[in-house]
């Protein structure tokens, strides 16, 4: 008879997950997820497999985590929807200026097209991300907030493209303010004005 865990999962998985979001896949030994977890190795890789398994499911659930918080912010009842978006564009920059960077961003760095894995779960959530935005605008072009002459997707897509750019700046220093004015720029432009 197997031995019931004695570790509260929830929190293991955040310390793997910010062990790896700190340090980044390569740079993070087992000995790290060891002292991170408070585990020893036989019981780490028998409750979460390997390094790797470990990895990809600490990317899902962040890439997860991301999704759900976007749709939350910007999906809900047609009118609103357009300060619902720059609400969360503006929320993101203050998180980017605060964090640590982005753990999305540390995969496709170091594994981007060597790892199936992580490839499958970046095209994933590119993917629904930029439906949540093809969402939001259509919903603003409901409310009348946004021209119906605007192309949701190729709108969408834009802004998916700034969101991320705007994670690369931000760590590299780019000030929260030049930031800021980057996603109004870009939202201007997504609702018909000059930006």
């Amino acid at each position: 008879m197997a031995r019931p865990r004695e570790f509260n999962e929830r929190m293991v998985l955040d310390a793997i997950r910010n062990t790896f979001w700190d340090r980044g896949y390569a740079a993070t030994s087992v000995d790290d997820l060891v002292r991170a977890t408070g585990l020893g190795k036989g019981s780490l890789y028998g409750a979460f497999g390997s390094k790797r398994e470990m990895f990809v499911r600490a990317l899902r659930e962040y890439c997860e985590g991301g999704l759900a918080y976007a749709e939350r912010k910007m999906i809900g009842e047609d009118a609103g929807t357009l300060r619902r978006m720059r609400g969360y564009a503006r929320g993101m920059v203050e998180l980017i200026a605060r964090r640590r960077g982005c753990l999305l961003a540390k995969a496709i760095a170091e594994l981007g097209g060597e790892n199936g894995d992580v490839d499958a779960i970046v095209g994933n959530f590119y993917r629904r991300y930029e439906n949540i935005f093809v969402r939001a605008i259509r919903q603003s072009q409901r409310a009348g907030e946004i021209g119906t002459d605007t192309d949701a997707r190729r709108r969408a897509r834009l802004l998916v493209a700034v969101m991320r750019g705007i994670e690369s700046m931000g760590k590299g220093g780019v000030p929260a303010a030049t930031l800021r004015g980057i996603t109004d720029n870009a939202l201007a432009f997504t609702e018909g004005r000059p930006a």
